[in-house]
């Protein structure tokens, strides 16, 4: 048999696991207490007969608890869904706990009116702000930044736009929709004329340097073939076809003996010339003569 007075001598002489104490007053963790406070009439344990009201998810629930499930501590508390209308709700409160002591319905009514004012605050705070931060990395950030700035630099958007609206008003897309200063225009144009210009002489000038950088790198040339026509060379005579073949034998005869193993490529047989020739005043007999 359950008996409250000895529980809560209990637990007010030894330690409780809820008890928070301060200077000033004592309160209690416990998740059913209703109002939050340590006290004879308020502790879940010491009272065999206990209500109170809790949130779940935006919904208002009356938790009751009595003597007769006491045996059974899964079925300990009653659940009972209140209206979200708070008279509604008060009502309910006053037909579940009819018989029960007045403090007891009270604290449960103020616990209500406790939770609706913040429900109703926490809507109002998500109504004005529902944008939701969400955090990210500082070197995320710089990197993208850094990016942008490449992209911009490497797009130079503002002078691409500047030359096509120069364009379009030298060609007259817009007509007179726009009243334009003509002395302002016309600098203008000079401006993007000169600036053409500018652009095509540095551009030659970096042509003539990467010219004059791969003459400096080219390697010195090649000794060159050149062919000739046969119609070129002059027939010449047997007599000297004659004296070019002796100088050759004595030019042969001079130069110093080659090795055995050039010798035997190099050799060859000499070339046997015979000529006939006849005197006139003579007595006729015919000579020859062996070239060698």
């Amino acid at each position: 048999m359950q008996n409250d007075d000895v529980i809560w001598s209990v637990l007010t002489s030894s330690l409780c696991s809820y008890q928070i104490k301060t200077k000033t007053q004592n309160f209690c963790r416990n998740e059913y207490n209703v109002s939050g406070l340590c006290g004879r009439k308020t502790c879940p344990l010491a009272n065999s007969q206990y209500a109170t009201v809790r949130e779940e998810q935006g919904q208002c629930f009356l938790y009751i608890k009595t003597i007769e499930r006491a045996a059974f501590p899964s079925k300990l508390w009653e659940k009972v869904k209140l209206s979200r209308q708070y008279g509604k709700a008060l009502e309910q409160i006053d037909e579940q706990l009819m018989y029960w002591p007045k403090h007891q319905i009270h604290k449960c009514k103020q616990r209500l009116t406790k939770i609706t004012q913040y429900l109703i605050r926490m809507r109002k705070l998500e109504l004005q702000s529902p944008k939701k931060l969400v955090p990210l990395a500082s070197k995320i950030e710089r990197r993208d930044r850094r990016r942008e700035v490449k992209a911009l630099i490497a797009a130079r958007l503002e002078n691409c736009i500047e030359k096509e609206l120069l364009e379009r008003l030298k060609k007259g897309t817009y007509g007179d929709i726009y009243n334009f200063h003509q002395k302002a225009f016309e600098q203008a144009l000079s401006h993007d004329v000169e600036q053409m210009q500018d652009d095509g002489e540095t551009e030659r000038e970096l042509e003539l340097e990467l010219m004059s950088d791969d003459d400096e790198q080219e390697e010195p040339a090649t000794e060159t073939v050149e062919y000739v026509a046969a119609d070129d060379f002059d027939e010449s005579s047997d007599d000297d076809d004659i004296e070019d073949l002796e100088a050759t034998t004595m030019a042969s005869k001079k130069k110093p003996k080659t090795p055995s193993i050039l010798s035997k490529s190099t050799k060859r047989k000499k070339p046997h010339v015979e000529i006939e020739y006849e005197n006139e005043f003579d007595r006729p007999s015919t000579s020859k003569q062996r070239l060698h």
